[in-house]
């Protein structure tokens, strides 16, 4: 660990800087692919993350300096399914701040996902990357972290 970065599980008081930093993390996917991919409101977000972090539905740790605001972060969310064989997670958000990725808090943030995982008895964790190849350097990293392709593309419809 860096030492003067610290990884903390969030709380619902950590909400509001959680959320600051995944409209950044949206906002940089958009400007790379340039699609609108996603609506960001950050009072929702903000809420609905409170909510999230208060029921444990969705995990998160941060990547804190000197105790600080956040600036990374890593949620993780379980889900169940029959050919991961149980429980697993699955890593809908990963992000840090550009001035801080050479400080290999990303590394950081995934090991502290993998041992939350492993304590909790998921049999693997899964992670989509944003769209390629506008995000090779993604993917790569994920691949360093252990990660392989499992194939497909990650599909949605609107409900």
């Amino acid at each position: 660990m860096t030492a003067d970065i610290v990884i903390q599980r969030a709380h619902a008081d950590d909400a509001p800087a959680v959320a600051v930093l995944a409209g950044e993390l949206l906002a940089e996917i958009m400007n790379t692919t340039g699609v609108q991919a996603f609506n960001f409101n950050l009072q929702e977000t903000t809420e609905r993350l409170a909510l999230y972090l208060a029921d444990e539905t969705y995990f998160v740790f941060v990547a804190r300096p000197d105790g600080g605001n956040p600036v990374g972060f890593v949620a993780l969310s379980e889900c169940h399914a029959l050919y991961a064989e149980g429980a697993f997670g699955t890593i809908p958000e990963l992000y840090v701040r550009p001035n801080y990725r050479t400080r290999k808090l990303g590394r950081q943030l995934v090991s502290e996902a993998k041992a939350f995982g492993a304590a909790r008895g998921w049999k693997r964790l899964e992670v989509t990357t944003p769209p390629l190849p506008q995000f090779d350097r993604t993917l790569a990293f994920y691949e360093r972290e252990g990660f392989s392709v499992a194939g497909g593309r990650k599909l949605k419809t609107l409900l």
